[in-house]
């Protein structure tokens, strides 16, 4: 072997030797025969560096992984052999291997397992046996090698092909018939042997029993000498989790549901007896999370049991089933309630499911009903924070707390289900008892009382939030619990938990203020002041940006006394934060765009008349375009890219600003109506000359260019006049992104406006096309994948943009562009259909060649373009399917030879017989078709319905490609 390249496998080795390990590794997996010096120097034991151990094994691992067939039978029996001497070895080994390389020696043993155990190797297990005997080292092997066998052919994360999993399924079956029993009875005497002696080894060993339980006969696992066994495991301290670990896997087994009940009951009663169920005398918290999982299966196990007696209708063994599980809520409900989240957490399944039977059932006994209210109970005491909770930097423990209390809703939404009226009765007390002394109460016990009610909006659903109308009962309990949260002055907590809680509930719960409007005006000033937008903490301010926009959108019929004291206080969040003296604003830009869109809710939705509309929104806006003029200034004289960069960023953001404003109009409020038309295209005049600043331009190009889209939904021809040298500025110095931007602008003018812009669009049509040509003729590296990906998104825009001409019916558009330009574009269309292998584009092309079929294949269309169907429309229809790469198993390229067919179709509707005959007597012919398969084509052709045709195009490909 190269001593040399062998050093590169040190991981401390430096970079360049690092490089020739990994090539001659490649150079070993690529050589026929360089496996068996690897083979010879693992049986040899030639080297003693762990990492070249490792290497020799992933080199015989690629062996037997992809070339396990080209070896002769000698040379599989070597590999055979070796393996066999190494696992000798281990035996006199007075070190035993590092972990990572006993690992990967089991992988090599399971992939040779998969592969011959069927048809060399049959007596595999008996081979291995005989050699490791009850050796703990070898034990330990034997072990890592039944593991890595269950996950080649059990691990369901593993994505096997249909011919292995054939291979799997009956190895499996034979493994059942031929070595099961042995290898069961092989692990009763390793634990027999190893459980006061070994813990390593014992708990490998219950770690393997657990993992073949679920595919091999239960009877041999779940019996008296086995489970006894695992009891007292239950007791030794360093084997408990594991043996919970595998009685979990025993209970979990699928097997007929009385069965399982009397299982699960057995073992149940061995374990009470053991006083397994005293859980407040157990300390050991990492071994209770693993027994509140057993306990969990256990419970879930006789619920699956109920539900299928129930189904069979086997009443008897389905009341017995539901007794045994209610004689575990008590013990479910302990774990339920325990300190350890994740103790908790285990157990919540069986707690969720327990309650989908109580939901079933038409009466619940006195004692289910106290079950129900325990389980509440717990449910409100484990949503609560605890004092370690970091509410300024929340990290990973914070996440899975996040986590656990998504799992505790869906468990107060299941309690919701079983009996509504108990949880709002439950909640109320809490929130009432809470609120009342808020001022004394610890913040996670505020925060709690308030979640409960936020959460019982979704536990209690009812239609677009109405939850004070309708059932009379919980409209009032819900109106008074709101009436406390806004008069009780608790949105003036210290902690941000219950500031944001607060405004949360009280957003969700808007539709309270149009029952008592007189609670607005001091949930307003919380939002204004130090509680919200103004408060000490950066994480409720953005918060309370975001839903103070949400209250006054959807009370703004209420909103109309408040409105101009509003906007005064609002004043000073409104500033454009400006780059250069340092200044941190309350807000980010975020933020400040939901203050922006809030200003324009409520000057757009007032009862003003359109002049006070106008003025109000003028003073709103002309902030905004004085800075932006003086930055655009400085922008155009900075010297340093940086500040530059920070001058754009800010220029952005005021266009992003006017824009968001924009959003309040509507159908019923156009900008018209409220005389807003002057300022935003004032806006527009002064946003515009940033188009042709010659810095920064991605930035300043993109923000204008989504104003300008807000413009012409909401200005509608008022914009026209902007557009020409817009588009001029834009289509300077472009790239394809540019570009890419650019033409959805165009496509929208053209959509809206169709014929009273066909004058500006025929001006720039060829301008536009040679600023796309030009970017796509642009030479590029043969591997530039991001360049070649911008080129193909180019070309759709670029389709995209015909499609769209084509379809407002502007086909004259491309007409009046002369017959040379008409004939390119024309050509590029062709292209785009057959050339590219993109299904997305050659279905818009096929789309935009139907359309000009239709509009000029007729009798009375342009000269010459009859000529051009038959030249290239009709050609391209075969030569794109007949690609290679036109592949119709993918559902794109089925949805372009359907709009292929579709072309096909107008043609023959366009031109008649002619075509026709064209296609019998001329092209097909010249496509050495079979005069038979011509004929065919031709009838189908000719259908009335276009559906039977697109169907026999797919056939007729699908018979002619190879």
């Amino acid at each position: 072997m190269d001593e040399q390249a062998l050093l590169g496998l040190n991981p401390n080795a430096d970079s360049d030797f690092r490089q020739r390990a990994l090539a001659y590794f490649e150079q070993l997996k690529i050589s026929p025969d360089a496996w068996q010096v690897c083979a010879e120097a693992l049986a040899q034991r030639t080297y003693s560096d762990d990492h070249i151990k490792f290497f020799c094994f992933q080199v015989l691992e690629h062996q037997v992984k992809y070339k396990y067939s080209e070896l002769t039978t000698v040379q599989q029996q070597l590999i055979r052999e070796t393996l066999i001497s190494w696992l000798q070895a281990q035996m006199l080994n007075p070190q035993p291997e590092k972990t990572f390389i006993r690992n990967k020696a089991a992988q090599v043993f399971a992939l040779l397992f998969v592969t011959e155990y069927l048809t060399k190797w049959p007596k595999f297990f008996f081979d291995i046996l005989s050699v490791v005997d009850l050796n703990p080292r070898g034990v330990d092997l034997y072990l890592r090698i039944l593991m890595a066998i269950d996950s080649e052919l059990v691990d369901r994360d593993v994505v096997h092909t249909s011919e292995e999993a054939r291979r799997n399924t009956l190895i499996k079956d034979t493994m059942r018939e031929q070595c099961i029993p042995s290898l069961v009875e092989s692990w009763y005497q390793i634990l027999q042997n190893y459980q006061y002696t070994n813990s390593e080894v014992t708990c490998q060993c219950l770690e393997v029993v657990g993992a073949y339980v679920s595919w091999i006969d239960l009877s041999l696992i779940a019996n008296d000498r086995f489970i006894n066994m695992l009891l007292g495991h239950m007791s030794i301290e360093v084997l408990r989790e594991e043996a919970c670990d595998c009685l979990f896997e025993i209970v979990n087994k699928g097997m007929d549901p009385v069965d399982k009940m009397k299982l699960v009951e057995s073992l149940c009663q061995v374990l009470q007896t053991a006083g397994f169920f005293s859980i407040d005398q157990e300390e050991d918290v990492d071994f209770l999370a693993r027994f509140s999982k057993l306990v969990n299966g256990m419970g879930q196990s006789l619920i699956v049991s109920w539900s299928k007696l129930i189904k069979n209708g086997d009443i008897k063994n389905a009341q017995e089933a539901l007794q045994a599980i209610e004689t575990k809520v008590a013990l479910m409900l302990q774990l339920l309630i325990h300190e350890d989240d994740d103790i908790s957490s285990n157990i919540i399944g069986f707690c969720y499911d327990y309650l989908h039977i109580l939901k079933q059932l038409t009466v619940l006994s006195d004692q289910q009903k106290a079950n129900v209210e325990a389980i509440m109970l717990a449910v409100m005491k484990k949503l609560t924070y605890d004092e370690e909770y970091n509410f300024e930097n929340e990290g990973e423990d914070e996440a899975m707390f996040v986590e656990y209390r998504k799992q505790l809703k869906l468990l107060l939404d299941r309690l919701a289900q079983v009996s509504p009226e108990l949880l709002l009765a439950s909640v109320r007390r809490v929130f009432s008892s809470t609120l009342q002394n808020w001022q004394t109460t610890r913040f996670m016990e505020v925060e709690v009382a308030i979640r409960l009610l936020y959460m019982l909006a979704e536990a209690l659903p009812v239609s677009h939030g109405a939850h004070f109308s309708g059932d009379v009962s919980k409209a009032s309990a819900l109106q008074d619990m709101m009436r406390t949260l806004v008069t009780s002055g608790v949105s003036s907590y210290q902690h941000t938990s219950v500031t944001l809680e607060f405004f949360e509930t009280v957003v969700r719960y808007e539709k309270f203020f149009t029952v008592e409007p007189q609670h607005i005006p001091c949930v307003l000033m919380a939002f204004l002041d130090h509680r919200g937008l103004r408060h000490s903490s950066a994480k409720v301010r953005s918060r309370t940006a975001y839903l103070f926009s949400r209250f006054v959108k959807s009370l703004n019929k209420q909103m109309n006394p408040f409105i101009e004291d509003i906007l005064n206080r609002i004043q000073d969040l409104l500033a454009l934060s400006p780059p250069e003296n340092g200044y941190q604003s309350l807000l980010s830009s975020d933020d400040q765009l939901f203050i922006y869109e809030t200003a324009g809710v409520l000057i757009v939705n007032s009862e003003y008349s359109a002049e006070r509309k106008q003025a109000l929104m003028r003073n709103l806006l002309t902030p905004l375009m004085e800075k932006f003029k003086i930055l655009l200034e400085k922008l155009m004289l900075a010297q340093d890219e940086e500040r530059q960069a920070t001058l754009a960023d800010c220029l952005n953001h005021a266009v992003g600003f006017a824009s968001r404003t924009s959003k309040a109009f509507s159908n019923k409020q156009t900008v018209k109506q409220c005389g807003c038309s002057e300022v935003y295209l004032d806006c527009l005049q002064t946003f515009l000359p940033a188009l042709s600043c010659p810095l920064q331009k991605d930035i300043l190009r993109s923000g204008v260019r989504t104003f300008l889209h807000r413009m012409i939904i909401c200005l509608e021809e008022e914009v026209l006049p902007f557009i020409p040298s817009a588009s001029e500025h834009m289509l300077k110095d472009c790239e394809a992104k540019d570009l890419q931007e650019f033409i959805p602008l165009i496509n929208q003018i053209t959509a809206k406006f169709k014929i009273q812009v066909s004058p500006f669009l025929q001006q720039m049509f060829m301008p536009l096309l040679h600023a796309i040509f030009e970017v796509l003729l642009r030479p590029a590296e043969e591997n530039d994948q991001s360049a070649a990906l911008e080129k193909q998104m180019l070309r759709r825009s670029y389709f995209a943009f015909l499609q769209t001409v084509t379809g407002s019916g502007m086909s004259e558009v491309i007409a009046n562009q002369g017959a040379e330009n008409v004939e390119r574009v024309l050509i590029t269309i062709i292209q785009g259909a057959v050339e590219y292998p993109d299904p997305i584009a050659q279905k818009t092309c096929f789309i935009i060649l139907s359309k000009l079929v239709e509009l000029w294949g007729g009798k009375d269309g342009p000269v010459g373009f009859a000529d051009f169907v038959y030249k290239h429309i009709v050609p391209a229809c075969f030569l794109a399917p007949l690609k290679q790469t036109f592949d119709l198993a993918d559902a794109q390229t089925v949805l372009a030879l359907s709009e292929c067919a579709v072309t096909l179709k107008t043609i023959h509707l366009k031109r008649g017989p002619e075509c026709v005959q064209y296609l019998q007597q001329e092209y097909l012919p010249s496509l050495q078709v079979a005069p038979e398969i011509i004929q065919e084509f031709c009838q189908a052709l000719q259908q009335p319905d276009a559906k039977v045709f697109k169907n026999y195009l797919k056939v007729f490909f699908q018979r002619a490609k190879p």
